[in-house]
């Protein structure tokens, strides 16, 4: 896919090329997705050479994210998508013989961001997605129902980011759907976390496997007058979490932070700063231009 380069590499106020450029993206994942069998390809060769683009699989290999992002020359951005799933019938044909037929369910993700309202507690499907980049899965159950929490990172615009703890699950027809009734977070029961802080500062978020929680850097106004104000929020090198328990994300203040150093953990990097030479990230994503430092 040599387009690809162009998706990210275009000069000057390219918004519209650069949309018709994913366009074309999306729609050769969307035929090569199709095919039968395509849930084993691993497009090792174009994540290597393309890290823009997250491919993500389940714990349980049931399905796995394909997405990317696009800047815009006004500091926002757009998110694009697949989840690619598949499901394996058992059928018992005599006593002594069964067969398996598995088939292969494609689910495009539309980011409607902008249009959703209160999205700390909407629940929708992926034709109406919040749009992130994740870079975890992590699956719990319980009730025989599955849940697949997602970290993920939103970059907002040109004065706020997002961190986002995202829930997917399936319903009994295999369609995807976001948010869930499985946080208790301060007295309050949103459907999936939001955190919003400057466009300059950063903010961990990850999971932990020694303490079995998704461990996140505390947010605080830089001035206490500015409270409210989340483009001037940042990290106050405390650590809170969410630890799993009788099938909700129970949140905990002053967790003391472990470095598990799981490559699987990575996080997203944050294109607003330059990357360190001792830094390795799954995904980078790519703004058109660099922002000038104050």
């Amino acid at each position: 896919m040599p387009f690809i380069q162009e998706l990210y590499h275009s000069k000057g106020n390219a918004d519209d090329f650069k949309e018709k450029t994913s366009d074309r993206l999306f729609a050769t994942f969307e035929e090569v997705l199709n095919m039968p069998y395509s849930f084993d390809y691993a497009f090792d060769s174009l994540i290597t050479n393309h890290p823009d683009i997250g491919i993500l699989v389940s714990p349980d290999n049931k399905f796995r994210i394909i997405h990317w992002n696009i800047s815009n020359s006004d500091g926002t951005f757009q998110y694009f998508g697949f989840i690619q799933s598949k499901h394996t019938d058992i059928k018992k044909t005599s006593a002594f013989h069964k067969t398996k037929t598995t088939t292969v369910q494609l689910y495009p993700l539309i980011d409607k961001s902008a249009e959703i309202k209160n999205p700390e507690n909407a629940i929708t499907d992926n034709k109406k997605w919040y749009g992130a980049l994740y870079n975890k899965i992590i699956h719990t159950s319980t009730k025989n129902k599955d849940y697949y929490t997602l970290l993920g990172w939103d970059g907002n615009d040109k004065f706020s980011q997002k961190k986002i703890i995202e829930v997917l699950t399936f319903d009994n027809n295999g369609v995807p759907h976001f948010g869930a009734d499985i946080f208790n977070f301060q007295k309050k029961y949103p459907k999936r976390i939001i955190f919003e802080y400057s466009a300059t500062c950063n903010m961990s978020l990850k999971y932990s496997n020694q303490k079995d929680s998704i461990v996140f850097g505390h947010l605080a106004p830089i001035e206490p007058q500015l409270e409210g104000q989340y483009q001037y929020y940042c990290s106050d090198m405390s650590c809170d979490g969410f630890g799993f328990k009788k099938g909700k994300w129970n949140y905990g203040a002053d967790v003391n932070a472990v470095n598990d150093k799981d490559e699987k953990d990575k996080i997203y990097h944050d294109p607003r700063r330059p990357i360190a030479d001792n830094e390795s990230n799954t995904i980078i994503t790519r703004k058109k231009k660099k922002k000038k430092e104050k």
